[in-house]
């Protein structure tokens, strides 16, 4: 931990943050809003009235991207701040939300700074919060900074669907968060999270400066086999899909395994079995598999070895694996002058930091791709995640919001300008 909350600004930002973790909060502590549901409309209209509490006008896009803008130097770009909201089932406090919820404070503390005579910066700011990161209700995940970014269509965005079988466009409509506005023009982007890791801790850091993200290749498989009865079945007969799902998720966990040198992580984290019914041999079941490495080398070789095995459980379990869609992103850096910027800003706070590289997907993936980016974590107790026993101190989240405030502060300044970034 670094130091006792003392400031009423902290103070102000942990009454919202624990005010926030009540939308959606579950018996054990978490929380449960995914995307688009009731609990996900609740909380971003608290958000939208705390915003224009200080000041804030709040717009929608039309994939929902819920942005609090506040204009300060009329027709001037905008630093977008922020990270999102919704939840995975059963999920913890802090994932996303912490850093939607840290953004808008760093935005309120300087408002009122800028309101000083000679503090006003050069750029507005947008507080933002992305619809969809956690792509646990619809695929695939970051998909308002997608959409944002032109990586993906607005239209194949809205036209996905649920496993209820609503679409995106039905659910935002359904808690009024669908808009018409544009999205403002972005001259940079900084956002805050919790690790989902270990690291931190360990090292005693106080803040994360990330300065890459790893590489992953996440697939959709469907394996098809053909229904029939679980007793007169004869086994040599049975096509049985779910037997084939199964060899593929240890065939995952054996690739990761291979690799001993270099981390390789990866998981099947959701199945569907069809019909599911504790009598009937599986006909077809859908699971998502993602492969994750800092390695690209590695990540190529694993993904070689787990389609190679695909085959061989074809043959095994007589049934037929097909890759529906893959949602795949490569190694790539942050833009090292805003890390240097970041560092810069935590020496001058006193804050324990280092370089560190981001083995989750965020929306700063995307935004880092079309503008300047500053990605920063705060540390995780234990590294739990997508729990609802994950949990950071409040000393911790509370500096982070104030190492925010400074960052989002120098570059609305203009900081990151041409002939103004710090020296790596």
């Amino acid at each position: 931990m670094t130091e006792t909350i003392s400031t009423s600004l902290d103070q102000s930002f942990l009454a919202d943050f624990y005010r926030m973790s009540e939308f959606g909060a579950t018996a054990g502590g978490g929380v449960d809003r995914q995307a688009a549901t009731a609990a996900d409309g609740e909380q971003r209209r608290w958000l939208q009235a705390l915003l224009e509490e200080h000041g804030f006008s709040v717009q929608y896009d039309a994939v929902g991207n819920q942005f609090g803008l506040l204009e300060t130097v009329p027709g001037a770009p905008y630093v977008l701040v922020g990270s999102h909201m919704d939840s995975q089932p059963l999920a913890g406090r802090y994932d996303g939300a912490y850093g939607v919820l840290a953004a808008a404070h760093a935005g309120i503390r300087l408002r009122a700074k800028w309101a000083q005579p000679g503090n006003g910066p050069k750029y507005n700011l947008a507080v933002v919060n992305w619809f969809n990161e956690e792509g646990s209700r619809f695929k695939p995940s970051m998909m308002g900074s997608s959409v944002f970014t032109g990586k993906l269509p607005i239209e194949a965005a809205l036209g996905t669907i649920d496993t209820s079988g609503i679409s995106v466009r039905e659910a935002l409509d359904a808690v009024g968060c669908r808009g018409n506005y544009s999205g403002p023009e972005a001259s940079y982007y900084a956002e805050i999270h919790v690790e989902q890791g270990r690291s931190m801790e360990k090292r005693g850091l106080t803040i994360g400066l990330v300065d890459s993200n790893w590489a992953a290749n996440k697939y959709e498989f469907v394996v098809h086999g053909e229904q029939a009865h679980t007793g007169s079945a004869v086994i040599a007969d049975r096509k049985d899909a779910l037997l084939g799902a199964s060899m593929l998720i240890v065939a995952a966990r054996e690739v990761a395994e291979h690799f001993t040198e270099t981390p390789l992580h990866t998981s099947v984290g959701e199945l569907h079995v069809l019909p599911n019914s504790p009598v009937v041999v599986a006909r077809q079941v859908n699971l998502l598999l993602d492969l994750r490495s800092a390695d690209e080398s590695v990540l190529a070789e694993a993904d070689r070895m787990l389609h190679e095995r695909i085959s061989e459980i074809e043959l095994k379990a007589n049934v037929l694996i097909e890759k529906q869609t893959s949602h795949c992103w490569s190694v790539t850096p942050y833009q090292p002058e805003g890390v240097a910027l970041a560092a810069d800003v935590a020496e001058e706070l006193g804050f324990p930091f280092a370089k560190v590289k981001t083995l989750a997907g965020h929306d700063s993936t995307n935004m880092k791709d079309i503008v300047p980016t500053v990605m920063l974590f705060v540390p995780s107790v234990d590294g739990i995640s997508h729990n609802e026993h994950e949990f950071t101190h409040d000393e911790d989240i509370a500096a982070g919001t104030r190492m925010l405030t400074a960052v989002v502060d120098r570059l609305c300044s203009g900081a990151l300008d041409a002939g103004n970034q710090v020296a790596a």
